[in-house]
């Protein structure tokens, strides 16, 4: 007899509540940017160490996904999602009540951890309760769609708050938001299931490397353009994240119930999305920053202004995500969905530098932002569809962490490597013709990274053809609950 729980009815309410955590998570990459002046002065940083009112989430996300994905398969996704979001908005509170920049950097880490436990928790919820096919590509649609609001309100919503409110809103106003989908989650998700008998219990030696690695890996990308990439934060941490995940397979290969089954990286699939997830973050991160240091520092254009410019971007990315993408998925399958994406993605990325000119503005920057836009929403869903798919459920934690990782790790190299292209060789005090041939420098090779990743996405295999290989007894077949 099937004694798993069944999710309550009203998936509408549910998708609802799954596409509203990730408006949350997504609201934090861009609300803070705009406050950083005020933080600045008001809790005594540097011009060098506010960046680390940024970098302290990303060190807490990137380094605990892992972590948070194996935390969801052994506790179960509910419970995870409900303390995710009980310590995002302690963490949140903490962050508007901070005396001093240490207790702001500390609650941003915190904040980062609640980001790491949210996202995979999110993720396979919608695994879990939307059957693989047209029901799942909907679903991850709206959850695409519900991140590309969040990015899209962050910046407004920031200079909002601050402008009237004070800086301290950027933090308290998640509060309330973390709050309202804590008490709804009960009532709408579906409880978790029971622990088997004999279930295996939490790999620690595993927990330690995987977090240990992937927060020195993150915190070297994040401290080497202030410290210098041969200091002991840039270097040292790089060189000692390195060798702890280096050693996470040796480890995992003699431990009975592994952190990360290595039979997930040996499936084609997943490894395959991983490397072009690693590459789309990669590329998003550094054309925002090229897109950003065009408008602002070439034209001139104001905060307010910059931020309009990418409001057509924004716009067509969301609706792509919710009504091109699902559609695509269940015509072409993942593998040519993906490829398209990222292939016109790179297309868009090429128009658009193309159009940054020393007499360009918003409407040269029109067309390329649409295509940009648009098959930038279809590969951000269709990365996360290739991401679940033909996984069991009680690994579906640690596949959307594995994913989201590498998406966290991409993204800082990313930004690393194309803010390094974009400003080698200016001399300090360069001019907007010398700042522009850098950016443009940085913009073409984002184009070519990102058709490169079109290319991988090709590497994947056609529903079915291929099965994670088993380290013991059979797994069990996925079991989805139709919506």
């Amino acid at each position: 007899m099937d004694n798993a729980p069944r999710p309550p009815t009203r998936p509408g309410a549910r998708l609802a509540l799954l596409a509203f955590t990730q408006l949350i998570v997504a609201l934090d990459y861009n609300i803070v940017y705009v406050a950083l002046p005020d933080i600045t002065g008001a809790l005594g940083f540097t011009a060098a160490s506010a960046q680390w009112v940024v970098s302290a989430y990303a060190v807490g996300l990137g380094g605990l996904l892992l972590f948070g994905g194996r935390a969801v398969d052994r506790l179960g996704p509910r419970r995870v999602f409900v303390f995710g979001l009980a310590l995002y908005g302690v963490a949140s509170l903490a962050g508007g009540l901070a005396p001093d920049a240490g207790v702001l950097v500390a609650a941003r880490a915190v904040q980062g951890v609640g980001g790491a436990l949210l996202t995979p928790a999110t993720l396979a919820l919608i695994y879990r309760g939307f059957a693989e096919g047209a029901d799942r590509n909907r679903a991850l649609g709206a959850w695409g769609m519900a991140g590309s609001a969040g990015l899209a309100a962050g910046s407004l919503l920031g200079g909002v708050l601050t402008n009237y409110l004070g800086w301290e809103w950027v933090f308290f106003v998640n509060v309330p938001l973390a709050l309202a989908a804590a008490l709804a989650a009960p009532r709408l998700l579906p409880a978790d299931p029971p622990r088997a008998a004999g279930a295996g219990g939490f790999d620690v030696p595993g927990a330690v490397l995987a977090t240990a690695g992937s927060v020195l890996l993150v915190l070297g990308l994040a401290s080497g353009p202030e410290h210098g990439w041969w200091s002991v934060r840039g270097a040292g941490s790089l060189a000692a994240g390195a060798v702890l995940l280096a050693a996470l397979p040796v480890v995992e290969a003699r431990t009975r119930d592994p952190l990360v089954p290595l039979r997930l990286l040996r499936t084609r699939n997943l490894a395959t999305t991983m490397v072009v997830i690693a590459l789309f973050q990669a590329t998003l991160g550094g054309g925002y920053y090229v897109l950003t240091s065009y408008l602002q520092p070439v034209l001139g254009y104001s905060a307010l202004e910059a931020g309009l410019t990418f409001l057509p971007l924004t716009l067509v990315c969301m609706a792509a995500a919710l009504k091109a993408a699902p559609p695509m998925l269940g015509r072409w399958g993942v593998r040519a969905t993906l490829a398209a994406g990222m292939l016109g993605t790179a297309a868009g990325i090429a128009v658009l530098v193309a159009g940054a000119t020393s007499g360009g503005g918003f409407w040269t920057l029109l067309p390329g932002s649409v295509v940009w836009g648009f098959f930038g929403g279809v590969a951000f869903v269709a990365l996360f569809a290739s991401a679940g798919a033909g996984v069991a459920p009680a690994e579906q934690g640690v596949a959307s962490g594995l994913a989201s990782t590498a998406k966290e790790i991409g993204g800082a190299l990313g930004l690393a490597v194309f803010v390094g292209v974009a400003t080698a060789g200016r001399a300090a005090g360069g001019g907007a013709p010398e700042l522009l041939d850098g950016l443009h420098a940085a913009g073409w090779a984002i184009a070519a990274v990102t058709a490169v990743g079109g290319l991988a996405a090709l590497a994947l295999k056609p529903p079915g053809a291929e099965r994670a290989p088993q380290d013991g007894p059979a797994a069990p077949a996925a079991e989805e609950v139709a919506s």
